[in-house]
């Protein structure tokens, strides 16, 4: 497979300006959506574009069956925590509207400008994957409740549904036990949620949990909760 990319994309700046690639080179590459295999360097143009061709047949590394929804932050954060979950190999990432968070970040343009799909695949290339994870965004806790979207993916499987909590938790997430069941797992805004929320969760099935008495930013949560949902899982678990 061969295709030509110009001077100005990131991959030909990469290749030529950080790598110092030259025709004839090879380079780790991959489809997005498909396969990763090599690359090799055909030709550089007067233009400063370049002519490439793309071996890939190896699969990527399966997407962890774990689920994450995170509230609304600033953009700047939610563009991290894209980039970051992607990176780890999260296979979905919902974005929710919540009671208490800042109405304002819901008019970000990080969804519609390309600027998230960008951080997705940023977090892909990083881990040399070539999927990335299915981004959905909701209005607010209830219509993703609602939905239950995590049903829709796997009906034969009985995920864990946990709710990062560390005002009024039902227990810590260090205290979890060792599961292999895929997980769900919702971390609210830096204000924490409402307590109107709360019954929500306790509603849908939801165990409410502290990762210990600190207000972390919504962006260091969904990491820390990611990793620690992967350790409770075991290795392969997810």
């Amino acid at each position: 497979m061969g295709r030509s990319l110009s001077r100005r994309d990131e991959r030909t700046i990469h290749l030529l300006k950080v790598l110092h690639k030259k025709p004839g080179d090879a380079f780790e590459a991959g489809i997005l959506g498909g396969k990763r295999g090599t690359g090799r360097i055909e030709k550089i143009n007067l233009d400063g574009s370049i002519f490439v061709t793309v071996f890939a047949s190896e699969s990527p590394p399966p997407r962890l069956r774990l689920r994450v929804a995170a509230a609304f932050v600033r953009p700047i954060q939610m563009r991290r925590i894209f980039r970051d979950l992607s990176n780890m190999g999260i296979s979905a990432i919902d974005v929710l509207g919540t009671d208490l968070g800042e109405k304002s970040y819901r008019d970000t343009k990080l969804l519609t400008d390309g600027g998230a799909h960008a951080a997705l695949i940023e977090g892909a290339v990083q881990a040399r994957d070539t999927q990335i994870p299915i981004l959905t965004v909701y209005e607010n806790l209830e219509k993703w409740l609602e939905e239950r979207p995590w049903e829709k993916t796997d009906s034969r499987r009985i995920p864990l549904l946990l709710a990062m909590d560390n005002v009024r938790p039902e227990g810590s997430f260090f205290h979890l036990s060792v599961t292999s069941r895929p997980a769900v797992l919702a971390v609210g805004p830096e204000r924490g949620w409402s307590d109107r929320e709360r019954d929500l969760f306790e509603k849908a099935g939801f165990l409410r949990l502290s990762m210990g008495e600190r207000a972390l930013r919504t962006e260091t949560a969904c990491v820390a909760a990611a990793a620690l949902a992967m350790e409770k899982a075991g290795e392969g678990g997810l």
